[in-house]
């Protein structure tokens, strides 16, 4: 008997007609013969409205309490789902994350898994029951409640996955799979049937919602396999591999987008050998991301350094820096708030020169300024104003034909 993790989020679970929904399809998993275990997140828009009424309390609440407060999203959606299971004859049992054996650094609000204790769940799961397992918490060693970041509902899925050696895990969301760029906004975008993890890992890192980058990651390292599929409709998804067996002439595979980047610049910095690690260290320390750094010497020997973060930490990352100005020694922070990013994806870009040349032409065709530039062997990411971001996707997911499959790319 195989053995499947699957996931549900929030918006497959908004309403108690759609849990009824995900407990038949959890069903006629059982009844052909697998052992089941579901992961779930919060119903609908239910952790918004935690963090709003932590909002109405204080501006600043504690990160353990808002731990403590986020967690109960979970467990309404494990019981609620344990008993329409329950109610259809199927025997369940819903388990929080620290039931579940999810062990996390000691790190509020953003940790890290780095132990899943299997006994409970491989007990309830030899008594034929499912387990409805929380998605995103999980606890310390010492017993603290811990959240996983935003999205880390398919973190738990893919870690559970590994630990129980399960045969797949399922990803089953509001959308048929990954597509090309998201139809949303990009009407052409099409679903790709397989896309290799690496390509998975550069679309999730920058801006493709579908799923979350640690679970792509701890998916490539263990081998898990992974599929992203509809929570409703009854269709195949894309498979996320090691390596794509369709379609592999592509040399450009996606094309992802995301709002709300400020680009933070720092003037006159010492030029020494300490001078960029001070500043990234302070800002690994209060847990402000990083994305795209350059930096440019000036005349009398001092450093220009600009990078791109999120808006959210663009007032954080001032003031830590701020606090710092002595130690660290420079003369003044400028912001620029108001950009976006875009960039392709595809590991046929390492044997294929000139795609990123092509990519800023057409973009420079467009009127479309380029203010920072990021490259890595599979991904060109190019940081823009924010107006000008969807009708770049768009442009660039013509450019390289992602709306079509020439028949040389169908599946033989």
């Amino acid at each position: 008997m195989g053995t499947i993790v699957i996931k549900f989020g929030g918006s497959s679970l908004s309403t108690t007609d759609k849990i009824k929904q995900a407990a038949c399809r959890i069903a006629d998993y059982k009844k052909k013969g697998k052992e089941v275990v579901v992961v779930v997140s919060a119903m609908g828009k239910t952790t918004d409205q935690l963090l709003q009424l932590a909002g109405e309390i204080t501006e600043n609440p504690a990160k353990r309490e808002m731990d403590m407060l986020l967690t109960t999203g979970e467990q309404v959606s494990i019981s609620l789902l344990s008993m329409a299971l329950t109610e259809m004859g199927v025997p369940a049992v819903s388990f929080t994350g620290w039931q579940a054996g999810i062990v996390t650094e000691k790190v509020h609000s953003n940790a890290r898994i780095i132990d899943v204790k299997t006994n409970h769940i491989e007990e309830k799961l030899a008594e034929g029951k499912i387990i409805v397992a929380a998605g995103f918490q999980g606890v310390t060693e010492d017993g603290e409640i811990t959240t996983l970041g935003r999205g880390g509902s398919d973190t738990t899925a893919v870690a559970l996955a590994a630990a129980i050696g399960a045969e797949r895990c399922l990803i089953c969301t509001d959308v048929t799979g990954v597509f090309t760029s998201d139809p949303r906004y990009v009407p052409k975008a099409r679903k790709l049937p397989s896309i290799s993890y690496d390509e998975m890992l550069e679309l999730a890192n920058l801006g493709a919602g579908v799923l979350h980058p640690r679970a792509v990651e701890f998916a490539k390292n263990h081998q898990v396999s992974l599929e992203v599929r509809s929570s409703t409709e009854n269709e195949d998804g894309t498979v996320i591999e090691e390596e794509v067996s369709m379609e592999k002439n592509l040399v450009v595979r996606g094309v992802a987008f995301e709002k709300d980047i400020t680009r933070l610049t720092v003037f006159g910095l010492k030029n020494e050998l300490t001078g960029l690690s001070s500043i990234f260290s302070v800002l690994a320390e209060n847990q402000i991301d990083v994305d795209i750094i350059i930096q440019s010497q000036t005349d009398g020997n001092k450093t220009n350094l600009s990078f791109s973060i999120k808006n959210k930490d663009r007032q954080a990352a001032v003031n830590v820096l701020e606090s710092q100005k002595e130690t660290i020694g420079f003369e003044n922070i400028e912001c620029e708030a108001g950009l976006a990013k875009v960039s392709i994806v595809g590991s046929g870009m390492v044997s294929n020169p000139g795609v990123a040349a092509q990519m800023f032409q057409v973009l420079a065709d467009e009127n479309i300024q380029i203010k920072m530039v990021s490259t890595s062997e599979i991904k060109v990411s190019a940081v823009i104003a924010g107006d000008n971001m969807i009708s770049a996707a768009q442009i660039l997911h013509d450019t390289f034909n992602l709306g079509t499959v020439v028949e040389k790319e169908k599946i033989q």
